[in-house]
């Protein structure tokens, strides 16, 4: 493989291309129109009733009100301003219930309220399959309870969690829901009113949006504070000047995604379980974490007996192949993934994983390619360690 049009790019969960329409919508609000929203002569009304109709596009495609979205930096803001706007707006002595796959955005706004507010938090187990007990939600629940947060697709491991339902009793409780749907934005049919959440998190850049754009629903009437102060943009919850170009793109790019979802499930799916089986047939000491069908269309992931999965990246990406061990955000870490960990993965297994995640650059000889050359690396891999 000789240059950048060869590479196989299975790594969409990580991050995925900005597309041509998305580029061109933003364009104009990066060259002639760069008024400031806040302005109220001509250039700025532009720029506002651009932000605007981004805000409208983004409420019709979640299924909500445009006064329900907040614009913000990417899905790690967006997962901080809800789980810690809702419990600081409630005030101290509280309690929040979250899972422990949940990606580090949550997980460590968790842990920062935990240890310097005093918050209590319990990590909900889950299955070997990294499938949340409905149950357990609810045995969770205490008088102090304010809010509750699960995923609606896990980032490593793939596995959709039952969040309609999970909602559905949190509301009956009194309990506000939160959603990290950063993974299933643009995979799987979200309409916040059927999920029963009070907020959710999506990211422009998974679903072919630029990187640095990220949206938070937060239902009318749920009370949160702000993390940034200054000035009363985005409803007072985030301070500072609005980025009208990537508020466009982000509203351009999940316009677009859900308009091609159906086709794009239908077809990623097939690849994945074609992918699925070819290494699981191929590759010895494999084994697939996460559920085998309850799992986002383009998902693939995998450990490996007895092999580091960064030796199994290194060799993937000198043959043209990217991919990664898990999420990007936990890169260059020495530690065993805490998803697997809570999957409890045995431990000669845990250290060989890999995910691979399709998409927009994927093709179907791809498909066959990845796993006749993974089949070869692992087989090489191994005779090293035992030669």
């Amino acid at each position: 493989m000789d240059g950048p049009d060869d590479l196989i790019y299975l790594d969409h969960a990580a991050t995925t291309p900005l597309r041509p329409e998305v580029l061109a919508a933003m364009l104009p609000h990066l060259r002639e129109g760069w008024g400031n929203p806040s302005s109220n002569y001509e250039p700025g009304r532009r720029a506002r009733a651009a932000l605007e109709e981004a805000r409208a596009c983004v409420a019709a495609c979640l299924g909500a009100h445009a006064s329900e979205i907040i614009f913000t930096g990417g899905g790690s803001e967006s997962d901080n301003l809800a789980i810690k706007g809702v419990t600081m707006a409630a005030g101290p002595g509280h309690h929040i219930i979250t899972t422990a796959i949940e990606h580090h955005a949550v997980l460590h706004a968790c842990q920062y309220l935990e240890c310097r507010q005093g918050i209590r938090v319990t990590y909900l187990p889950v299955d070997g399959q990294g499938l949340l007990d409905t149950r357990t939600v609810g045995d969770a629940i205490t008088p102090d309870t304010v809010l509750a947060s699960v995923m609606l697709a896990n980032n490593e491991v793939g596995t959709i969690e039952p969040v309609a339902a999970i909602g559905e009793l949190l509301r009956a409780r009194g309990v506000l829901f939160h959603s990290d749907a950063v993974q299933a934005s643009g995979a799987l049919p979200i309409n916040v009113d059927d999920l029963n959440v009070d907020l959710l998190t999506i990211s422009a850049h998974k679903f072919g949006g630029p990187k640095g754009a990220g949206a938070l629903y937060v239902r009318r009437g749920t009370s949160l504070d702000a993390l940034v102060h200054g000035g009363e943009q985005e409803r007072g919850l985030r301070a500072g000047t609005e980025s009208v170009a990537q508020a466009v793109g982000l509203a351009t790019a999940l316009r677009l995604a859900e308009s091609e979802r159906a086709e794009r499930s239908c077809r990623l799916q097939a690849w994945r379980d074609r992918l699925i089986a070819g290494v699981l047939a191929t590759v010895p000491g494999a084994i697939l974490t996460g559920h085998p069908t309850q799992r986002l269309p383009g998902h693939a992931s995998f450990c490996f007996r007895d092999i580091e999965g960064e030796s199994v990246l290194i060799e993937l990406d000198a043959r043209g192949i990217c991919a990664s061990a898990g999420s990007a955000c936990s890169a260059g870490s020495t530690e065993p993934s805490h998803v697997l960990q809570a999957l409890h993965v045995p431990s000669d297994y845990v250290r060989g994983a890999l995910r691979l995640t399709l998409g927009s650059l994927t093709t179907e000889q791809d498909i066959d390619v990845v796993i006749a050359q993974l089949s070869e690396i692992v087989r090489d891999l191994r005779a090293l360690t035992t030669g």
